[in-house]
């Protein structure tokens, strides 16, 4: 998941809670339609095994306890997709 700033695609970190089995299987569905081999992201640190990177289209609400020193967030949890925000309107609040 990510951000962006200055018009550059932010590495904001992993969600790995927040969904049951069906909205996992609906997700993952979504998200191989969109799987390419570029990494969409700018910038370092990224995660280089064991990722699936996919065009930046769609724009999920997340929870989380706050932001690192690095700009990840801590403790992230899915909420659920979002329909009235494109992903270019993404970006890091807080």
């Amino acid at each position: 998941m990510g951000f962006y700033r200055r018009g550059k695609l932010v590495y904001a970190g992993k969600v790995g809670t927040g969904y049951d089995t069906d909205t996992l299987e609906r997700l993952g569905r979504k998200l191989a339609q969109l799987e390419t081999a570029t990494c969409p992201f700018a910038g370092e640190g990224l995660p280089r095994h064991g990722v699936h990177w996919v065009n930046p289209k769609l724009v999920a609400q997340i929870g989380f306890t706050e932001w690192t020193a690095g700009d990840k967030l801590r403790h992230p949890r899915f909420l659920g997709l979002r329909e009235d925000k494109r992903p270019e309107e993404v970006v890091r609040e807080g």
